[in-house]
């Protein structure tokens, strides 16, 4: 009797241990992101690093959550949040129509440009002179999205924007429409290209959440909120962004 007694009370002592460990475990925020935008997220050595990284971590931080990094193809960050295997899309997203149709977004965070690369002897000057052209996009980006209305283009898709701009240098594409922050990190890492003076397009980031996930959108937007107005936002990008 006197066993099974002491045998009910281990087993009950390490119940309340293994509650304890629960209880005291931080809950963890998932970001679905595409490791392959700099200064916004890429890899450094095995960490995921970047402007988008530092806010997730800052607004984890807020929410008490541990964060958890998922590197994949930019075309399936979207369906990530939609079907519940990420907690939020930060990926240099820019707020959509048909984006919203599928996702709830945050308050922008911050303002960018698509614009255009060219090989530095192109005749490409402007936007307008992309029409008849083939045209490099990274699959799933606004770039990819926009460059449909351009009249008598051909539009070649590739996973990554680093792909498109070795298309371009090697002749296969005539311009890359792609974010004008890597587009200035592949212009410096390889001669020969240029970006041109006019924008493409501007347009607006914003964190992707799943539909109706009001809750999490609110606590992401006071975090926004807050490192706007402690100007812990405008350090990070700072961080990643030199002043030209």
């Amino acid at each position: 009797m006197k066993k099974l007694v002491s045998v009910l009370l281990m087993a009950s002592m390490t119940g309340l241990l293994l509650m304890s460990t629960g209880c005291g475990a931080k809950k963890q925020l998932v970001m679905a992101t595409n490791a392959e935008f700099p200064p916004y997220e890429f890899h450094e050595g095995d960490a995921i690093v970047g402007i988008d990284a530092e806010i997730a971590q800052a607004i984890a931080d807020e929410v008490g959550a541990e964060l958890v990094i998922e590197d994949m193809a930019f075309d399936s960050v979207l369906a990530a949040v939609q079907t519940g295997k990420a907690d939020m899309g930060i990926a240099g997203l820019t707020v959509t129509e048909d984006r919203l149709k599928n996702v709830d977004f945050s308050n922008p965070y911050a303002t960018a440009a698509q614009v255009i690369i060219v090989l530095n002897d192109s005749d490409i000057a402007t936007p307008d002179d992309l029409a008849g052209k083939t045209v490099g996009v990274q699959l799933g980006t606004t770039g990819d999205i926009y460059a449909d209305d351009i009249e008598d283009a051909t539009v070649e898709r590739y996973n990554k924007g680093f792909e498109a701009v070795q298309a371009l240098i090697q002749g296969k594409v005539d311009a890359v429409i792609i974010d004008n922050e890597p587009a200035k990190v592949f212009v410096e890492q390889n001669e020969g290209i240029k970006i041109i003076d006019e924008a493409f397009t501007y347009e607006e980031y914003a964190i992707a959440v799943k539909k109706g996930n009001t809750e999490l959108l609110n606590k992401i937007n006071d975090a926004i909120k807050k490192l706007q107005d402690s100007g812990k936002l405008q350090e990070i990008v700072d961080k990643y962004i030199t002043a030209e």
